[in-house]
């Protein structure tokens, strides 16, 4: 075992303040990122665990969200012409205002309520059951294995959507909502059954509510014009995503643009990571988390060499070279950084498992997780070769006094 390393494990006590400073840089960073993606996640849950193993957008568009995904419906017989293709649909959509629809004991307790209010009763201005909201809603077709479906739907999931006027709802939103499984509520003053509850997607920005291409016609929101949203495609061999979505895009000439599935994930990652708003928060966080981790970790490091400056002494006078005491310190600092990258990995899983249980959505992107480590194991390093410095003072002859 090195010099430095034995170091760290028997006095860590010393360099404890400079891991946690370590640690909680990476959670500021890693924690923003996680939420942010999440939350594009949420948005794309449904796609992201559909059965198609290709998307086509329009082909201007750069993510689900960014640029003109919607397309001709005349293109859908131009996807389907690919030998390989066996299934294409369009995704479809709305949104409007939802309302629940209070129980007979609700609504009686909302009049007594309203009762005391007016009485100016102490107490009687708690809050309402009665709740509205506005709500996203997707569409997948209630056909067992069909490509819109997505692979998590049990086969009864599926039978409850195909009802006329049920839909799914996600156990995050619930209460929100002010609704639970079997509750009726209206949609754009439309009466809907709550007759399924998801689990898996959150969504903390918008609840968003599931249901079947025939359910939205009936609502007479289903799109019917000459374009559609982008397609969602299903091929026999999956592993051949690549060569058919080329092969696809090749036929399009310039028409459409097909991606495959996980293409399409990291375009959308990206592109929420790319909002200029979203940008300068994550800036400012990592300037931030560069500015605590330094200055704590270089004075932890500074304290802690300063603590064993008689120890370097005696080094120096058995012959070490002052170039072998500073690669010792820089060796101790890359050991903190990466004792710091293993607690900002825990730390930063307990807030993940905090935020999934609250609704939260968090999702890392190795690349980015991989960034901040070695964002973390610079910052340890810079420290230690700020504290090289204190060095100077480890003379021999200080050991005679």
């Amino acid at each position: 075992m090195s010099l430095a390393l034995s170091t760290l494990l028997y006095e860590w006590r010393r360099y404890m303040a400079a891991v946690v400073a370590l640690a909680f840089s990476g959670l500021l960073v890693l924690a923003q990122v996680g939420m942010f993606v999440g939350i594009g996640k949420g948005f794309t849950a449904q796609i992201d665990r559909a059965r198609a193993d290709i998307m086509v957008l329009g082909p201007g568009a750069k993510a689900l969200f960014g640029g003109p995904s919607g397309l001709p419906r005349r293109m859908i017989p131009l996807v389907y012409s690919h030998p390989e293709v066996t299934q294409v649909a369009p995704l479809d959509g709305s949104g409007g205002r939802f309302q629940n629809i209070l129980s007979p004991e609700q609504q009686a307790k909302e009049e007594a309520r309203a009762k005391r209010a007016g009485k100016g009763e102490k107490g009687a201005s708690g809050g309402t059951a009665r709740k509205t909201e506005f709500v996203n809603v997707t569409v997948v077709d209630a056909i067992p294995g069909y490509v819109t479906v997505p692979t998590d739907y049990t086969q009864s999931m599926i039978e409850a959507l195909r009802r006329p006027y049920a839909v799914a709802v996600d156990e995050t939103a619930l209460k929100r909502l002010g609704v639970k499984k079997g509750d009726k509520a209206l949609y754009n003053g439309k009466t809907i059954n709550i007759a399924v509850v998801t689990r898996g997607y959150p969504n903390i920005i918008q609840p968003t509510l599931v249901m079947s291409r025939d359910t939205l016609r009936m609502l007479g929101e289903a799109d019917t014009g000459q374009r559609v949203g982008p397609l969602m495609v299903e091929i026999r061999d999956s592993a051949r995503a690549e060569i058919v979505a080329a092969q696809l895009n090749k036929k399009a000439d310039g028409k459409f643009r097909a991606w495959t599935r996980q293409e399409l994930a990291d375009a959308n990652s990206n592109a929420m990571l790319e909002d200029q708003i979203i940008g300068i928060m994550l800036g400012f966080s990592a300037f931030l988390g560069l500015l605590i981790g330094v200055a704590i970790t270089w004075q932890t490091l500074r304290g802690a060499i300063m603590a064993n400056i008689k120890e370097f002494a005696s080094l120096r006078a058995l012959g070490v070279s002052m170039g072998d005491l500073r690669n010792i310190v820089m060796e101790l600092s890359f050991w903190v950084g990466i004792v710091g990258v293993l607690a900002a990995g825990l730390l930063t899983w307990l807030v993940s498992m905090l935020a999934v249980a609250g609704g939260v959505p968090m999702y890392f992107p190795p690349t980015l997780v991989i960034i901040v480590a070695v964002f973390l194991i610079a910052i340890a390093m810079l420290s230690g070769f700020l504290s090289l410095g204190i060095l100077k003072n480890s003379q021999p002859a200080d050991l005679l006094r």
